[in-house]
């Protein structure tokens, strides 16, 4: 089976059209996910995260402020428009601030901020006074209860970052996992802090926990669509692919250059995002075989 992304370029290539013609996307976006009762996905601009609705409350991800300086703001204006429920609760995925910052305006509305211990580290070493610090933190797994619904937290190892959190709601079998799984398009800027051996062991994990659908951090590949367990596996796929070549790139000493410069993954040049994202692979890559880090 080829991966869902050769579907995606093929697409894209069919129905563009030119610039004047394109639709221009709203900046903020909110819907509900199909086939559930109370699950909303939030985006703003190329970053997205999700809200559950309950009785008793409202459980939100993910402020993604930096992508807009009001987006905090923003965000919980868009809750406002779905219910009047109080939000009790804000998980942060991971400490980066393209996802995270803006948290002032949830602590504003009472909700309690919820992250991995590691992540509140982070942050009381930066000071924001956006992001506020998580007032509860866990290591390993934490279950939020709220309203009759479950939003399972769990800490799958490290990977992207060392906080990252993978999150469940096992009624609706869906995850919202955070830049560690692109949906139909090549990693990039997310490798920067990168483990890449802990990573394969995390996103076998995530392949393991019982779920149909997973909603990213950034909108999926083609038409924001959410992302399988076939994600998955071709994500394990192309990082395997990657490793290993740069890894004999490394063994010829050709890291860092020529092989940010040169090398290609040629089975992953019609993905999108390829031509931006290599340099980041490769680079990470070369980290770890040409220089053990």
């Amino acid at each position: 089976m080829k991966p869902a992304w050769l579907g995606a370029a093929a697409l894209a290539a069919a129905i563009a059209l030119p610039a004047g013609a394109q639709q221009v996307r709203p900046q903020i976006e909110t819907r509900k996910v199909e086939g559930t009762e109370n699950v909303y996905i939030f985006r703003n601009g190329n970053h997205q995260s999700i809200f559950v609705v309950t009785p008793a409350g409202v459980i939100a991800t993910d402020p993604i402020a930096l992508a807009r300086p009001t987006g905090g703001a923003d965000y919980v204006a868009e809750i406002r428009k779905v219910t009047d429920k109080p939000i009790k609760y804000l998980v942060y995925s991971h400490h980066h601030y393209d996802h995270i910052a803006g948290g002032k305006a949830f602590k504003d509305a009472g909700a309690k901020i919820v992250a991995h211990r590691r992540a509140k580290e982070r942050l009381a070493q930066l000071a924001d006074p956006t992001t506020p610090l998580p007032d509860e933190v866990f290591d390993d797994q934490r279950t939020l209860e709220l309203g009759g619904t479950k939003m399972e937290l769990t800490f799958v190892g490290l990977n992207h970052s060392d906080s990252t959190l993978v999150m469940r709601l096992p009624k609706e079998r869906i995850l919202f996992v955070v830049d560690l799984i692109p949906v139909g398009a090549f990693s990039g800027l997310g490798m920067i802090d990168y483990y890449p051996l802990e990573a394969f062991n995390s996103m076998k994990r995530i392949l393991a926990m019982d779920w149909d659908r997973l909603v990213p951090g950034h909108p999926g590949l083609p038409a924001d669509r959410l992302g399988t367990k076939k994600d998955v596996e071709d994500q394990i796929a192309l990082q395997e692919a990657a490793s290993e070549k740069v890894k004999a790139a490394a063994r010829d000493g050709k890291c860092w250059q020529p092989a940010e410069n040169e090398l290609q993954i040629d089975q992953y040049k019609d993905m999108p995002n390829y031509a931006n994202g290599r340099p980041y692979v490769v680079r990470r890559y070369c980290g770890l075989w040409g220089r053990g880090t």
